[in-house]
């Protein structure tokens, strides 16, 4: 396979891995299988394999983060030859391709009237809900994006992605509590997502610098970290969120009754001996993830640009205070 990023996930492609795939769209749509038979009969004379629509999806995909919008017109060709217009993933690529492709807002409002019809046909039909919904978030309308979220759900309950994106949505309009419920949800499903425990951390986090009255939010936070870090041993956010987590409630630490801690929550605050060793830990291993990763060590590649830069300013402001 000459583009192996063509069979991983969007979501781990790289701009420059993108780019670069966009510009070899030609080449690699020029050896699609084609039929002059209608679908399904043209499967009949087809040369797909396995793993050959993976790869025009993804394609497709690339083609318009980069602004293709040809080669991603072909791939969706190539896909509704194979798989037929009603198909619901492929009304939804559609879809993705119009919202792409709209030059204004009016346009936009169209894709969306579209979705609209598309579901009236077929309640069921998720992937343009799920369309709607970020056609919704285009058009700076979140409060409809949220209703929207919520009838999905009412269709869907156990579907983890659309609680995750409505715990951010929730979270844009600086409803904590909804988006930590939302996000709950999500925990109930996949308790041992890592990332999931460390996003519930920073919703804590925030939740209690919006509204510092109740200091159990800071302990509870913390142990979402401790958590995401148990399940995932060189995770960068949680180490992140564990030191300012850990600052904030040293910080609070002389501010604060432990008996009144105590009696707000169910478990008792950790001692400040023992959150000066997770903030320690947490330095130790963040130094650790930053140096390692920026030397580009075996085994220590995969790291966000931009969350190695935050935590490297976030061990130099520390080793500013300390020479002060």
């Amino acid at each position: 396979m000459a583009f192996p990023d063509l069979l991983h996930p969007p979501s781990h492609t790289s701009q420059s891995s993108a780019l670069r795939l966009s510009q070899e769209a030609p080449r690699i749509l020029a050896k699609a299988p084609t039929s002059s038979l209608p679908y399904p009969l043209s499967l009949l004379s087809s040369s797909e394999t396995e793993e050959t629509w993976t790869i025009y999806e993804n394609l497709f995909l690339s083609c318009l983060r980069t602004g293709d919008n040809v080669s991603a017109r072909k791939c969706i060709d190539h896909l509704t030859a194979r798989f037929g217009a009603v198909n619901e993933r492929i009304m939804a690529l559609t879809g993705i391709y119009k919202e792409a492709a709209a030059a204004d807002t009016a346009a936009l409002v169209k894709v969306l009237d579209k979705y609209n019809e598309a579901i009236q046909a077929d309640p069921t039909n998720m992937p343009v809900r799920k369309r709607k919904v970020a056609t919704l978030k285009a058009l700076n309308r979140p409060a409809d994006a949220i209703a929207s979220l919520v009838e999905l759900l009412d269709l869907s309950p156990t579907d983890a992605e659309a609680w995750s994106e409505l715990s951010d949505l929730y979270l844009a309009q600086s409803m904590f509590s909804q988006a930590i419920y939302s996000l709950e949800e999500v925990l109930l499903i996949f308790p041992n997502a890592w990332a999931m425990q460390a996003r519930m951390g920073e919703l804590l986090y925030l939740s209690y610098l919006s509204s510092p009255a109740d200091p159990s939010t800071l302990s509870e936070a913390l142990r979402r970290y401790c958590r995401s870090l148990e399940l995932c041993d060189d995770y960068l956010r949680g180490y992140y969120g564990l030191k300012i987590t850990c600052q904030k409630i040293l910080e609070n630490a002389p501010k604060t009754s432990s008996k009144a801690v105590a009696a707000s929550e169910d478990l008792p605050p950790p001692s400040p001996a023992k959150v000066e060793k997770l903030h320690e830990l947490a330095t130790k291993k963040l130094a650790e993830i930053v140096r390692r990763a920026s030397q580009q060590e075996p085994g220590w590649d995969g790291y966000d640009e931009a969350e190695l830069i935050a935590a490297r300013a976030l061990l130099d402001r520390d080793a500013e205070v300390i020479v002060r």
